[in-house]
């Protein structure tokens, strides 16, 4: 897949007076064996029961949070009935999130290529698109108009798709990160910087906020990427201090690191710091990331402090609404 470029698109300039502000979005999702191969059934949806509880807690510290909402989770009863108790909470917003492999029609062989929605065939990827849409529609009564492809598979035909079914703000770009290898999308092009896309740009793009940290960081992607060639080179420089790749997400990003990546990120001038990490990570064992009750009390930690340093630095929380209302 050729990869994402920002040019393809055009910065997007802020409302006076907009500042610098923050989001988080969850990737709201069943829970699965992330080592198995791909299927279209053996999840569940328990840990979205820990959402209203969670959803308070970050709510009561100001933050704006944008549920991505996949297909189990939006066709199944008691999760939809947490869903509803967090919007009625407020600062909550509940948009899309296609996984492909459990999100009908199933008329394609599963694999890993398939598993990025951008790579199906158009009339495939817009039909699971309108039956996620269909679903959470139902819930909220106003279609969504966040999304986020699943393991952010873009494919050259997902943007026109979205823009034509009313989305507005897409979140499935990550920043420095390359799925090339795994036949998905390769965006090591794009920054941290929003940028209108789509048909007549249509789509505003916030990719999730990646920085380089370290002494040699200025290297960036050149020097990440050279590293990436030499055994066990990336983790070299990261041990050194010299280079490290930090996505904001407290999914296995040390605090230190993350926080580290607030400060450049911030002192590089990007005016959205867009923040992520998965439901099921709010219950131990569900996610790599949180195996025990340890993990999830460090998980709570990174929270608490990556929140107060933006508190601090003037960082101010801002919801998808307010993200396009100020583009």
């Amino acid at each position: 897949m050729s990869p994402f470029r920002p040019a393809d698109g055009r910065p997007v300039v802020w409302r006076d007076g907009f500042g610098t502000r923050f989001t988080v979005f969850v990737d709201t999702e069943e829970e699965f064996d992330w080592r198995a191969p791909f299927r279209h059934d053996g999840w569940s949806v328990d840990t979205v029961a820990a959402l209203p509880a969670a959803h308070a807690r970050m709510a009561a510290m100001g933050v704006e949070s944008c549920y991505l909402v996949d297909y189990p989770v939006a066709t199944d009863p008691a999760a939809i009935d947490a869903l509803r108790h967090v919007a009625a909470h407020g600062r909550a917003t509940i948009g899309a999130q296609l996984h492909p492999w459990v999100n009908p029609p199933f008329d394609e062989a599963l694999s890993p290529r398939s598993s990025f929605a951008g790579n199906l065939p158009p009339a495939l990827e817009a039909a699971k698109l309108d039956r996620l849409t269909a679903a959470l529609t139902a819930i909220t009564g106003t279609a969504p108009v966040v999304y986020r492809a699943g393991r952010y598979g873009l494919g050259p035909n997902t943007l026109r798709l979205l823009a034509a079914r009313g989305y507005a703000l897409d979140s499935s770009m990550r920043a420095r990160y390359d799925y090339g290898a795994q036949g998905g999308p390769d965006y090591r092009a794009i920054g941290n910087h929003a940028f209108r896309t789509g048909p007549d740009g249509a789509i505003l793009e916030l990719p999730l906020t990646t920085v380089f940290t370290g002494r040699l960081r200025r290297g960036g992607q050149p020097l990440y990427r050279a590293a990436g060639r030499i055994p066990r080179g990336r983790g070299l420089l990261a041990r050194l201090g010299l280079l490290h790749r930090v996505a904001l997400t407290p999914e296995d990003m040390p605090l230190a690191d993350a926080l580290e990546a607030v400060r450049v990120a911030v002192g590089e001038g990007v005016r959205v710091l867009n923040f992520a990490y998965h439901s099921p990570s709010l219950v131990p064992g569900h996610t790599p990331y949180v195996r025990d009750a340890a993990d999830l009390a460090a998980f709570w930690q990174w929270w608490d402090a990556v929140l107060a340093l933006l508190d601090r630095l003037g960082v101010r929380p801002a919801s998808s609404d307010e993200l396009l209302a100020a583009a």
